[in-house]
Order: C-alpha cells, then structure tokens, then sequence
C-alpha cells in the first residue's frame, strides 16, 4: 500500500478523471506509477508526456533496447516495480523468461552485441556513479556506433528511470501480477 494518499480511477473526478482517461487511452490502463501522482493531476500528466515520449518517440533506439536500460537501472537501483513492469515490456520483443531473468539478475551475464553492452555499461554506470561518467564514456557509444541523437536518448531513458525508481521506492507504489498486464507495449 502507497504511503500517500492516492485518489483511485473511480473517484477520480474533474481533470484528474480526464487524465485517467486520457492514460487508459494511450497505454491500455493506468499504472499505479501514475496513481501515485493522483493528487497532483498536472504532474502525472506531464510524467505520462514524458514517458511516451522517452519510451517511444523516435530517436533511433529499438523499442527493446530502451527497455534493457530501464531493466538495467531498476536492477542496480533494486526498484522491484520498474523492474517487473519493464521486465515484462522487454519480454513482450524477447518472448524468453530464462533469458530475461539472467537478464535481471546481471545484464552481463547474457550474450550481447557491442553496442547493446557499451549502452547498459554506460546506463549502469550513470545509475550508480554520476560523478564518475566522464567524456571517455561518450566515446565508448560513439565507438559502438551510437549518434549524439541516440546517445542524449540512452541518457535521457538512464535518467528517467533513476527518477521513476525514486518515486516508486519513496512511496512504495506497489505491483502485483495483475497490475503488470494489459498494456500498450
């Protein structure tokens, strides 16, 4: 149970229904991250603009390697939401439970290509050591094939998600099986 209040889709009234309605419309359902921002309706607004622009606006990343970096944050962050949640969008493309849960436990530990581990290093890396990302690590992406374009995207979904991890965990936005399906991928 969230450690706030959170006003529920059906008490929703006025703008924070119409938002609700707007989130069903787009994702499928209403995530409990979004709920969590229910009595501060412009705010999830504006956290759905972002995340569907982030997640799915193009900027020359697959629709699979963005969720290998929210995976990837969510486990060095040990958010257990965002990592069942974008565990199950990653095996939506992987259709492979062994492979994503390796996966989970250490993204090294599954076969990758150069550009997909120099992108989860760098994610990783950002999560856990800001201060210690410097211009040798740009290099490393743009070495791997990677344009400034889809570089500022592997930062920009890096950073989300440690925001996103945050909120989850500051709250406890909770998950359960339910919860996790039914949406838009």
């Amino acid at each position: 149970m969230p450690w706030i209040r959170v006003i529920d889709e059906d008490e929703a009234e006025g703008e924070l229904q119409q938002i609700y309605q707007e989130i069903a419309g787009a994702r499928g359902k209403v995530a409990n991250i979004m709920k969590i921002h229910s009595l501060l309706p412009q705010t999830m607004k504006r956290h759905l603009e972002l995340y569907l622009s982030i997640l799915f606006g193009r900027t020359g990343l697959t629709r699979p390697q963005r969720e290998m970096i929210a995976v990837v944050v969510s486990a060095q962050n040990r958010c257990a939401y965002c990592l069942n949640h974008h565990g199950q969008a990653l095996n939506a493309y992987w259709k492979d439970d062994e492979k994503l849960a390796n996966f989970q436990r250490d993204f090294r530990s599954i076969a990758l290509g150069q550009a997909e581990r120099a992108m989860l290093d760098y994610s990783a890396k950002l999560t856990r050591d800001p201060a210690g990302v410097g211009e040798r690590d740009i290099q490393a992406l743009h070495e791997a094939g990677f344009s400034d374009e889809q570089i500022l995207s592997i930062n920009l979904i890096a950073s989300y998600f440690n925001f996103v991890n945050r909120v989850a965990e500051g709250l406890n936005v909770e998950f359960s099986e339910e919860e996790m399906r039914g949406y838009k991928y």
